[in-house]
Parts: C-alpha cells; structure tokens; sequence
C-alpha cells in the first residue's frame, strides 16, 4: 500500500522516549500488529535506551511511518556539534548512545506528513503542531492559538494528529478534530503505555505493562547516573496532569490574550 491510498487501520505511537519496556508492550498488542502501518509522531530517542528503540522500530521494516520530534531533532543537533546542551538532563547521555548511522537516520526524518485514513479523510501527524515541533497546544489552548497553528494548513485537512505533550486527548477545534494520542514512554498523569488507534474513528487507548520491572531493567541495563530516579518518576507517571497544565498553559500564548 502506499501513501496516497487510504489506510483503514493505523496505530499512532509518540513521545517513546528510548523506554524500551513501554515500546514492546504497546508493538505485542493485537491490533497494533493488525494495523495497516505504525505511525510515529516524534520524540522517539530522548531517554534511556535510544539505540535499542530504533533498532526494534526499524526491524518493523516499511510497516512503520515516521516522524521526527523536538527531542530527537536535539539529540542530531547535539551530536554534530550544533548546539552545547540539551535542556533535558538526559538528552546528552541520549545522543552519545545513538551510532553514527542512527543519528543520520533521525536527522532524515520528515516534520510532518499527510495520509488518509478512512473515514477520516486526509489527516495531518506532526509532533508538536503542524508548523513547529516545539510550540504548545494543550486540551483547553484557547481558539484564538488554535487560529495561530492552523495558520497556512490546507482546507481539506479535516484531523491533526499531534504529540509533544504526553497528555492524551481528543478535541474539536475550528471544526477540525484534533487528536493526541499522549506518551508511549513518558506519561503524564497516569501511567502505562498511551497509544491510539486511527480509523475509521478515533480510540485512545493505554497499554498496562509491569512496572516495577521495567524500572528494574531500565537501572540495570542503562548507564544514565540517574536513571533509577527518572525510572521511577516518568514510569510511575508521578507528574500529574493537573501539574503538568497548571506549568505548561501559559506557555501557549495564552497570557497574551
């Protein structure tokens, strides 16, 4: 099948964050393997184990249709020498996992990219929004932001589908559906491994996976100085969602209104 046909089926994955646990259990979910195509929507690297989630990804061969995020456009960036620091503490401990091949291949990865899907029609996947991977668009973002992201989207684009966040909602904004799907890796406000799935209608959908265990395996197997308190505090999910909106509303403009 290619792109210009129209999938039935797809299975949205964002926000990984290298959480290698969290990616296998959401790729051993039935209709996640039944899917016509996997679609990524960025940050898939920035975390514990950046080499071992591209590699299973990339074993999925053309199953998988990516898309590049913030994180993962930082850990290239830091690599090549293009910027001194990440701002998030384990973004440097990421880049320097990743292989030389691994880098190149996230530095190729598109911003965006349109499909139809049926019974939606043509659906817009970016990360953050579709005209820059880092700018903030949360559940309640006032219509006049909405106004300001959609800003050159084409008329026939009915659905966006976004990540960035890692809060999963689905929402109505200018008579288009906007759809997050939240955090395969890193969720915010309750844990487990956030997905959704895509056609004919939208189905947010969480994937419960043994915690305790992965936060074992994640401080066993990754060098990160840190890596039992991140473990425990994104795999638990201990940021809240009422938190993580409290810190991140204004950042989406909305002191300006």
């Amino acid at each position: 099948m290619s792109e210009d046909e129209e999938y039935t089926r797809l299975a949205v994955l964002s926000d990984v964050h290298g959480v290698l646990p969290a990616l296998e259990a959401v790729l051993a979910e039935p209709e996640v393997a039944a899917a016509d195509r996997i679609v990524l929507t960025g940050d898939i690297t920035a975390g514990p184990q950046p080499a071992e989630v591209l590699d299973l990804l990339r074993e999925q061969g053309d199953r998988v249709l990516w898309i590049g995020g913030n994180a993962d456009r930082e850990l290239v960036e830091y690599r090549r020498g293009e910027r001194a620091e990440i701002p998030d503490p384990i973004g440097p401990y990421a880049a320097r996992a990743l292989r030389p091949d691994q880098v190149g291949f996230l530095a190729a990865l598109p911003r965006t990219r349109t499909l139809r899907v049926r019974g939606l029609g043509p659906v817009l996947f970016c990360h953050a929004t579709p005209r820059d991977d880092e700018e903030l668009v949360v559940v309640d973002s006032r219509p006049a932001r909405w106004t300001e992201v959609f800003t050159g989207l084409p008329p026939g684009i009915g659905t966006v589908v976004c990540g960035h966040t890692h809060m999963p909602y689905v929402r109505l904004a200018h008579g288009r559906l906007v759809v997050n799907p939240g955090s395969v890796g890193m969720p915010y406000g309750r844990p487990g491994a956030h997905w959704c799935l895509l056609g004919p209608g939208t189905d947010l959908r969480v994937t419960p996976y043994d915690i305790p265990a992965a936060v074992a395996r994640l401080t066993r197997e990754c060098a990160y100085p840190d890596i039992a308190a991140w473990a425990d505090y994104f795999l638990y999910a201990r940021a809240t969602d009422t938190e993580v909106l409290e810190a991140w509303g204004p950042k989406d403009g909305r002191d300006a209104s």
